[in-house]
């Protein structure tokens, strides 16, 4: 089993580093151009709406059901068509023929529990 990683509470120093040098006071409008450029590369990359990338999304996620869907009913119907064995019941033990003492058992065993 691999070691988990100890958790560390301290500040990372890199990561505050650049959050100070982009959050500085003074001058807000240089860092509001570069979120506005970074969103309309995203938009302009994305397709430009929600829907459509939800479209996207869903055109993915109907064909996983699909292949789930497919595979289920492949892996249903195969065991389905493969015999499976039958028990003996009691009713079947007390109506055959004695051939062994082990059903007699079986049998005096259900009673005597009932």
């Amino acid at each position: 089993m691999k070691e988990s990683l100890p958790f560390d509470h301290r500040p990372d120093p890199a990561i505050g580093d650049a959050l100070r040098r982009a959050l500085e006071p003074g001058d807000d409008s240089a860092f509001v151009a570069r979120v506005v450029a970074q969103v309309e590369r995203v938009r302009a990359g994305a397709g430009a709406s929600w829907d459509a990338v939800l479209a996207g999304w869903a055109r993915v996620g109907v064909a996983a059901a699909v292949t789930i869907a497919l595979a289920a009913g492949y892996l249903l119907g195969r065991s389905a068509a493969a015999p499976t064995p039958r028990r003996a019941s009691v009713a079947d033990a007390v109506l055959a023929p004695v051939t062994s003492s082990a059903e007699v058992e079986v049998v005096l065993a259900s009673v005597i529990d009932n």
